[in-house]
């Protein structure tokens, strides 16, 4: 089973794979009530997060605590709960959690391999890149008020309950980074919220823009949930990075814009009808296609490299059955008479006879099976050697 597969019947038990897509499509919230009730042990447990607090990496802005009863701000400062290099310091931060504060662990499948794989398997069905945050709420507590998220979220609850509101309307439709949040202009209307009750092994999607909150009741065991953020980019990030790239070598986009028209009324038609013109370029579908590039791009390059091999690999051999690391983003681009591999690594440039090699290597085929002799022995090595190509 690959990555993504296990990823997303884990995520989303019971949904088709296209019928996940549309979900994200459809932007609603929904409510998938756990068969299982163990089902996310195998992602993350209390116990991980004792030995993650005992190590180097407990550290702000990593790690955060929150707490709503708080005047002003939900953030308990960080000196509060840190030594001053800005560690963890247990003893500040077990009586603050044992007061109601929630504890937050930002990133946490950078440091636990469970979590890398699952997220590396969502960001392969939905090439985007994917997060996953950490939540720990003690009995009869709150960590964050009420407030919208600037990307999808799906909450994945691990353990204990967890009594959640979801507004029914969106406050801010298709939020983002820019989106600043000001809880003086965004007033639930409290007749519209839906009430959930969270349990083990359940799943909660949020859309981002839509506002919720959650807290645990008293009595009982404390929540934890892994929160999935889907770092998912706009049209208007695509249509910025088409732009980018054709105006390279479209000059209509490299024209200057003529400021010292915009005061005399008879040439404003023509600047609309010239925007119109360049807006065509850039909707065109090499524009989408360049678009596309520069995304798989940014997710081979800027998410967590996670290598194909480990340190000590036993030598290769012709009979050896390999197949593409399937933890390793990457993508192929024609390069002049033949193509490119790109990764998070340096770009491999291949030839026709080994982008013909590559397409049988992501099947699973041993170097002798290429039927290339010692040059398919050659290239196999290579890509074995830097973590591209796994042994099955």
């Amino acid at each position: 089973m690959t990555l993504a597969t296990a990823a997303f019947e884990l995520a989303f038990a019971g949904l088709k794979a296209e019928d996940g897509l549309k979900l994200r499509e459809a932007g609603s919230m929904r409510h998938f009530k756990a068969q299982d009730r163990s089902r996310f042990g195998k992602l993350l447990s209390i116990r991980d997060l004792d030995a993650f607090l005992a190590t180097g990496s407990a550290q702000v802005p990593r790690v955060a605590m929150a707490d709503s009863g708080r005047n002003g701000s939900a953030a308990v400062p960080e000196e509060d709960f840190t030594f001053g290099d800005g560690k963890v310091d247990p003893s500040k931060l077990f009586p603050l959690f044992d007061a109601g504060a929630t504890l937050v662990v930002s990133q946490f499948h950078e440091l636990h391999p469970p979590l890398a794989d699952f997220c590396r398997g969502l960001e392969k069905v939905f090439q985007h890149g994917v997060q996953a945050n950490i939540y720990l709420t003690p009995p009869g507590a709150q960590g964050f008020r009420t407030h919208f998220d600037t990307h999808d979220v799906l909450v994945l609850q691990v353990s204990g309950k967890k009594q959640w509101r979801v507004w029914s309307d969106t406050a801010q439709p298709h939020a983002t980074r820019r989106t600043p949040w000001d809880g003086a202009i965004y007033k639930p209307d409290q007749s519209k919220a839906n009430d959930l009750l969270l349990e083990a092994g359940d799943v909660l999607y949020v859309p981002r823009g839509v506002l919720h909150d959650a807290s645990v009741q008293p009595g009982g065991e404390p929540s934890l949930h892994i929160t999935v953020g889907f770092l998912d980019q706009t049209w208007a990030d695509a249509l910025k990075a088409a732009i980018d790239q054709l105006e390279q070598t479209e000059p209509k986009l490299r024209e200057a814009f003529p400021m010292w028209r915009l005061g005399d009324e008879a040439s404003r038609p023509a600047l609309v009808k010239a925007a119109a013109e360049r807006a065509a370029i850039i909707g065109s579908q090499s524009g989408v296609d360049l678009a596309a590039m520069h995304f798989l791009q940014a997710l081979a390059q800027d998410r967590m490299p996670m290598s194909g091999r480990t340190l000590v690999a036993p030598a290769l051999g012709a009979d050896d059955r390999l197949v593409l690391a399937d933890a390793v983003h990457h993508y192929v681009v024609p390069v002049g008479d033949g193509a490119e591999l790109r990764w998070s690594g340096a770009p491999v440039p291949l030839t026709m006879v080994e982008l013909g090699w590559l397409e049988k290597l992501s099947q699973g085929v041993s170097p002798t099976a290429l039927g290339g002799g010692e040059a398919a022995l050659a290239f196999c090595r290579r890509l074995f050697a830097v973590g591209l190509l796994v042994r099955i």
